[in-house]
């Protein structure tokens, strides 16, 4: 069913080389040329710029890449559906952002399979960018992010609401405080999320509203990992600025202190996401369902 050219052609772009494609492949390298030569002609495109430069997609081999991703993923969904069809059971794909992966999600997820007999999950951790490019490529059924996601025609159900709050150690002196001004936080040490993160563009955000650039605070470590983040500054090795979904057990257990600032707004979404034709739109309403009553 799977067109070998494909399958080809998205080895050559991972690897940058014929010559490596065709090891992966287990080919020979006129066969991986020949590949190359009848995608080509069939579509009647360049595939690659021709130049001493490496191999680089021409804007019409970008498109043929990009769908090339989709039908591998259809290919391997299709396998997939069918191997659980003879297994009588149901599988779903679900990307989840490093700060969900804190919170409630995973455990309604676990939940769902335990009410849904022969139902099983496949969980990805990953940033909210990557999630979208494995979303685009139909890798994933649903996404569920917190943030905005990066582009629209998908179709986005609100699973709840949360903010971003200061976090730090019981022992720390501004734990016993009140409140925070912005100002105060360029004396501390920062542990956050790596640039890339969502949690981290929008607090960038908010400081820039506040007239404060976070090249102005003294970020000693970044990171994506949020339960290191949290076991860091519960060790009063620094504080942070996390998902309150994130922190809500670590607070209630004193293991963290959220500290309010003077500026509150830091509230974002919590969506899952899906393409507009994802046919089983029975299973979003049951999770939220469950979340909700976990709540």
């Amino acid at each position: 069913m799977f067109d070998a050219k494909i399958e080809t052609l998205l080895a050559v772009v991972n690897t940058g080389s014929y010559t490596r494609a065709a090891q992966r492949l287990s080919l020979t390298q006129p066969a991986v040329s020949h590949h190359m030569r009848q995608l080509e002609q069939e579509f009647r495109i360049q595939i690659f710029y021709k130049d001493k430069k490496g191999l680089r997609l021409t804007p019409e081999g970008e498109i043929l890449v990009k769908y090339a991703h989709r039908a591998l993923s259809v290919y391997h969904n299709a396998c997939q559906a069918i191997e659980d069809s003879r297994a009588q059971l149901s599988h779903i794909s679900v990307g989840i952002t490093h700060t969900i992966g804190e919170s409630r999600v995973p455990h309604v997820l676990a939940e769902y399979c335990n009410q849904t007999p022969g139902t099983r999950i496949s969980i990805v951790t990953d940033t909210i960018k990557n999630l979208y490019d494995m979303m685009r490529f139909y890798e994933l059924d649903i996404a569920i992010v917190d943030g905005q996601f990066p582009a629209a025609g998908y179709t986005e159900v609100l699973l709840d609401t949360d903010y971003l709050c200061l976090v730090v150690s019981p022992q720390h002196p501004l734990a016993r405080q009140a409140g925070v001004s912005i100002g105060a936080l360029k004396s501390q040490r920062f542990i956050m999320r790596s640039p890339g993160a969502g949690t981290r563009h929008m607090f960038e955000s908010y400081l820039d509203e506040c007239g404060v650039d976070i090249r102005d605070l003294n970020i000693i470590i970044e990171m994506d990992s949020v339960s290191t983040i949290k076991e860091l500054v519960a060790q009063n090795l620094g504080i942070s600025v996390v998902a309150h979904s994130a922190c809500r057990e670590d607070e209630r257990s004193g293991r963290l202190a959220v500290v309010p600032l003077e500026r509150p707004g830091m509230v974002r979404r919590i969506n899952m996401i899906h393409q507009q034709d994802f046919a089983h739109p029975e299973i979003l309403e049951e999770l939220r369902r469950l979340y909700v009553g976990r709540r």
